[in-house]
């Protein structure tokens, strides 16, 4: 075998073997790609279902205060009527204090599903560090075998 070939069998081995690596690489970044969009979506349907639970607590805390406040109202429209202010006057203080306390209800549990899906996605976000590191290390021993050999 003379030099020149000798040259060119030498040059398609390394380029075999550093084209290897290369496409493991590419698998291993495909991979962790696909992984990652997964956990992604899987985060967005998780904040879409607790956005949907907190607009059903919001939609239930408005429905009770405006059902109490009827009520409140009819019945110091009924002590207006017979004379009594003062008693109207307590149930609106109470019909408004009561609307506060439903509003602020309505508020923690808002803050409190935010919170959850934060929690949630910082988790998923760690989860698809974890598993691009994991893909990351795999390559990396791969090309240090094959670079060994």
């Amino acid at each position: 075998m003379d030099r020149t070939t000798r040259t060119t069998l030498m040059a398609f081995v390394i380029a075999g073997l550093l084209a290897g690596p290369a496409l493991s690489a590419r698998a291993a970044d495909d991979a962790g790609d696909r992984i990652d969009r997964r956990l992604d979506a899987r985060g967005d349907r998780i904040d879409q279902r607790l956005d949907a639970r907190g607009d059903r607590v919001d939609a239930r805390l408005d429905e009770r205060g405006d059902r109490i406040d009827r009520r409140l109202d009819e019945r110091a429209d009924r002590a207006r009527e017979n004379g009594r202010e003062g008693l109207a006057n307590r149930l609106d203080r109470r019909g408004d204090r009561i609307d506060r306390r439903l509003d602020a209800r309505g508020d923690r549990v808002d803050r409190r599903l935010d919170r959850r899906g934060d929690r949630i996605d910082r988790r998923l976000d760690a989860r698809g560090d974890r598993v691009e590191r994991r893909f990351d290390r795999r390559h990396e021993r791969r090309v240090r075998r094959r670079i060994h050999r």
